[in-house]
């Protein structure tokens, strides 16, 4: 096994052992005691999106890595393969805890999300490529962290306070900036670049864009219809 594969098994363990403590961090309230899993689940996505964020300054990266922004295909910086290798085991986590506690027509958008994630994700750890791409990807782990906390607030019953309406406006902001914005610079880049990369790897790269492009700008319609145009 190269050392990728094994970082994704070991992170794939360390999501799933802390899924599994995760209730007794963070104890549910009355509200979200009848849907311990998804309290569990939520905040184990948190992590990950903290993790993430954490370790991934992208805007930092390209000024330090000039070369990165004009080469996502084999040029990225120290400790990036790890940061991607760590996703995909987060992913695949998220994904065998959605499928053994949710029923497939409430779960299948974000099965059928984790699995292209986890298909182009993969790609770049068993090849040492397009890294810096997956670096770009992970940008929308900013909003995520917002995305959870909405949902947190909600299972905690929250909805009519402070907290949740300025966590609405950001989550909003940086859900423009961070998932629309970043998917079209990254549907651009691959649509500039596309002599620079192989037919396969492209052809992936453009279904994965195509998937999550409509599924981000519908996610955007039900955010403002819920929270600011109900």
């Amino acid at each position: 096994f190269s050392p990728g594969l094994l970082l994704v098994a070991g992170s794939f363990a360390a999501f799933r052992l802390l899924n599994r403590g995760m209730e007794r961090l963070v104890p549910p309230p009355p509200s979200a005691r009848r849907n311990r899993w998804k309290w569990r689940n939520i905040w184990t996505s948190l992590a990950h999106s903290a993790l993430t964020s954490t370790h991934n300054p992208s805007p930092c990266r390209f000024c330090l890595h000039p070369g990165l922004s004009e080469d996502l295909v084999g040029t990225h910086p120290p400790g990036a393969h790890s940061l991607v290798a760590i996703s995909v085991g987060y992913f695949l986590e998220d994904f065998v805890d959605m499928l053994c506690n949710q029923k497939l027509h409430q779960s299948w958008e974000l099965l059928f999300h984790h699995s292209v994630v986890i298909v182009c994700f993969g790609i770049a750890v068993l090849l040492h490529q397009y890294v810096g791409f997956a670096l770009v990807a992970l940008l929308v782990e900013i909003n995520s962290i917002f995305l959870h906390l909405r949902q947190i607030l909600l299972m905690a019953n929250l909805v009519h306070t402070t907290c949740y309406r300025l966590n609405s406006f950001i989550n909003l902001g940086t859900y423009v900036v961070f998932r629309i914005a970043t998917l079209a610079w990254m549907t651009r880049w691959l649509f500039l670049n596309r002599e620079n990369v192989p037919p396969a790897t492209y052809a992936v790269g453009t279904v994965g864009m195509a998937i999550m492009t409509p599924m981000n700008i519908i996610l955007l319609y039900r955010l403002l219809r819920s929270d600011f145009f109900k």
